[in-house]
């Protein structure tokens, strides 16, 4: 007989762990199913080891900088890759493991290792095991997209999770993506010591952006001797004496690009293929993304689905964000929505970008009266005396209404700064409220008051 829950959560990413704490805080039985390790890409092969790398690889470029700032460091700057991935390995380890202990030792919570199929609707089968539940909760997140390249299959490459293998500098890294993953694992291996080309298919890089955001990141990484190489139409893959030969049919360069090793970063699929979801009668896109309401509710009553498999983003905030939506309205009485949150974001290069609401593109594109502000970080006195001054900001404001539509800050803790226009976006207050706050000098942040004081109509 299958063992009856109240719950089932099948994965444990940024949604399922806390979603599972909260029910079973509620005097619910819950059992979640993980197939392999605890903490999703977070933790294991995407925020956390790679944002830990890309500290050493500052640390690094600072090293290198260290005379611009008045310090002599004897001798020549070297990266020990065996103890960079050391205190990755650490600081992963032991997140991983103290959610799983957590869990463990959670009353009312059940522990499952092993691979979750659906046999029925609402009845799971995770390996000898038969699990059923009145509610069904899917986390089962995604992972690296393998492009059908030609030739894919005749030559070793990386992916995401891949990388986190590596205790060496590649002598030649050849990124095949220009997007995000991209952009930074190629940026931290340049300042690691590498020999670095990315290979983008578009026009320009992380094409979601706006033009001017992706020329300003592609100087900040050509700084760095950074190679890229765009419009890359058709990409081939083939095996190479000196390592792997690169194929691009691009507009300028020469036509292969001979590297030590590649990594392909081209997006994302999610995790669903081997779940079991027909026998279920779950629905699916054409990606293999689980089809969910902005409740998150698939078509089957009863079964949720959260985070990257859901197709609605790919973050460890969103996802978190499911769990929050989920927990309010199935035990706070409320009626929460993915419709109600404002995207927002980050790139980890250096200097990071962050970014909150709509692209310059997209405010054109509504048609509707808008005003718009840009500085340099030039002009920005905190940038200044930190020696970083790469990238600019950008804010959006609706000319009748004077609500903010968006923002971009490239630059010295963009990342952190991009939260206080989020936070009054989600307060719904005018720009004004903003406009006329006291800030903390000398900051980066300071800056927002004087940019939005420099609005002007957007044509």
């Amino acid at each position: 007989m299958p063992e009856k829950y109240d719950d089932l959560i099948i994965g444990s990413g940024q949604a399922g762990p806390f979603l599972a704490a909260r029910l079973a805080a509620a005097g619910r039985r819950v059992a979640i199913v993980e197939r392999k390790w605890f903490g999703g890409t977070c933790v294991n092969n995407g925020c956390i080891p790679t944002k830990t790398m890309v500290a050493s690889a500052y640390a690094a470029r600072m090293a290198q900088r260290a005379a611009e700032y008045g310090v002599t460091i004897p001798g020549s700057i070297t990266v020990d890759m065996q103890r960079v991935k050391a205190r990755k390995d650490a600081i992963v380890l032991k997140d991983r493991e103290g959610l799983e202990s957590w869990l463990a030792g959670t009353p009312n919570i059940t522990i499952y290792h092993g691979a979750a199929r659906f046999v029925a609707s609402h009845e799971v089968a995770v390996g000898d095991a038969r699990l059923t539940a009145d509610r069904i909760f899917i986390n089962v997140g995604g992972r690296a997209a393998v492009p059908d390249l030609p030739d894919i299959r005749d030559v070793p490459f990386l992916t995401n999770s891949s990388m986190m293998d590596i205790d060496f500098v590649p002598r030649h890294l050849v990124v095949v993506g220009g997007s995000y993953i991209g952009l930074e694992f190629g940026q931290m291996f340049r300042r690691f010591g590498s020999e670095v080309t990315i290979v983008e298919m578009g026009p320009r890089l992380i094409g979601r952006e706006d033009e001017d955001i992706s020329a300003a990141i592609l100087d900040i990484i050509q700084a760095e001797g950074i190679h890229v190489r765009l419009n890359a139409k058709c990409i081939t893959l083939a095996p190479h004496t000196d390592g792997i030969g690169v194929g691009v049919d691009c507009q300028d360069g020469p036509p292969e690009i001979i590297g030590s090793h590649v990594l392909l970063a081209v997006g994302r699929r999610p995790n669903t293929s081997d779940l079991g979801l027909e026998a279920a009668g779950i629905h699916t896109d054409a990606r293999g993304y689980i089809v969910a309401n902005d409740r998150l509710e698939t078509n089957v009553p009863g079964v949720w689905a959260l985070g990257d498999c859901n197709g609605k983003a790919a973050f460890t905030h969103t996802s978190y964000n499911e769990f929050e939506i989920v927990a309010a309205n199935l035990l706070d009485g409320e009626s929460r929505s993915v419709n109600d949150r404002i995207m927002a974001y980050a790139l980890y290069i250096d200097p990071p970008l962050g970014r909150a609401g709509s692209t310059e593109a997209e405010v054109s594109k509504s048609g509707r009266q808008a005003l718009i502000a840009t500085r340099p970080m030039t002009r920005v006195g905190r940038a200044i005396e930190k020696g970083e001054t790469q990238g600019f900001m950008k804010i959006l404001v609706d000319a009748e209404t004077k609500l903010i539509l968006g923002a971009a800050i490239l630059g010295t803790a963009g990342d952190e700064v991009i939260h206080c226009i989020l936070d009054t976006m989600y307060a719904r207050a005018p720009y004004t409220t903003l406009r006329r706050a006291m800030h903390i000098h000398p900051t980066v942040s300071e800056l927002i008051p004087t940019l939005l004081g420099d609005l002007k109509p957007l044509t």
